[in-house]
């Protein structure tokens, strides 16, 4: 069995989002923790995709009154010749040179920054925020290169709902400010393998590697388990957590790093 976990970084990685083990909701439009006045769990098909849909449509041949079936070509004006473009060319450059926009030797091309291409799902867009300085908000564990779990985290500043329900309790320490788990789930077919705890160790020891003190979660209580993203008080009990505040609706556990 070839366990592994990867980074969510890239639309590559991103594709490898597991689905959750309730299919109304789905990691890869989730937006609860990031959005403290609207946001949701519930699966939602994305603003990219409705996109694609609706342009698919618009191309889709449109059937011919007069003819005996569907046109398969769009309508052609046979009274306008073709118009051919000539690439555009750069008038400065030498005969021969394969790529005109030539590194600027006062202005050296610099390295592509870390993080989504800028078309991205919205979801991976959120996640890609702080890669440049922070680095990735997710991982995900594989066994077999199926994906299994999936965990969400990050600084305090990147979730503001998570930063709405500390601020309920001042007993807490305000500084250093923790980083957060916001979401760690299992699919339905990788219960009670070990794997979430695997991969809450994993995203622990990375955020002790970036320079945190502590890392906290806020788990729900009474929400059933394949509706709640923050898991259970007795799962993070059972991963090293400590109960920090102990609330009969929203707990906070944390583990020191």
């Amino acid at each position: 069995m070839a366990v592994r976990i990867v980074d969510v970084e890239d639309e590559v990685s991103f594709s490898v989002l597991p689905p959750c083990a309730d299919p109304a909701f789905d990691h890869r439009t989730c937006d609860y923790w990031e959005d403290a006045d609207r946001g949701s769990k519930r699966a939602r098909v994305s603003p990219a995709a409705q996109a694609t849909s609706a342009a698919a449509a618009a191309l889709r041949p449109r059937p011919n009154p007069f003819g005996e079936g569907p046109s398969l070509n769009p309508s052609l004006n046979p009274f306008a010749p073709a118009v051919q473009r000539a690439p555009t060319s750069n008038p400065f450059a030498a005969p021969g040179d394969a790529d005109p926009l030539v590194d600027n030797p006062f202005a050296p091309r610099r390295a592509p920054a870390r993080g989504p291409a800028p078309v991205a799902p919205r979801k991976l867009a959120l996640l890609g925020r702080g890669a440049a300085v922070f680095g990735s908000y997710a991982k995900v564990l594989l066994v077999d290169d199926v994906p299994l779990a999936y965990a969400q985290f990050g600084p305090l500043s990147a979730y503001p709902r998570a930063a709405r329900v500390r601020e309920l309790y001042r007993q807490l320490p305000d500084a250093p400010p923790p980083a957060v788990i916001t979401c760690v789930a299992s699919t339905a077919d990788g219960r009670h393998a070990g794997h979430a705890r695997r991969l809450v160790d994993a995203v622990c020891a990375d955020l002790a590697g970036r320079g945190f003190a502590a890392v906290e979660a806020y788990p729900e209580i009474g929400a059933r388990p394949e509706a709640t993203s923050a898991a259970t008080t007795a799962f993070w009990l059972g991963v090293g957590f400590t109960l920090a505040v102990d609330d009969p609706h929203f707990p906070v556990v944390r583990r020191e790093l």
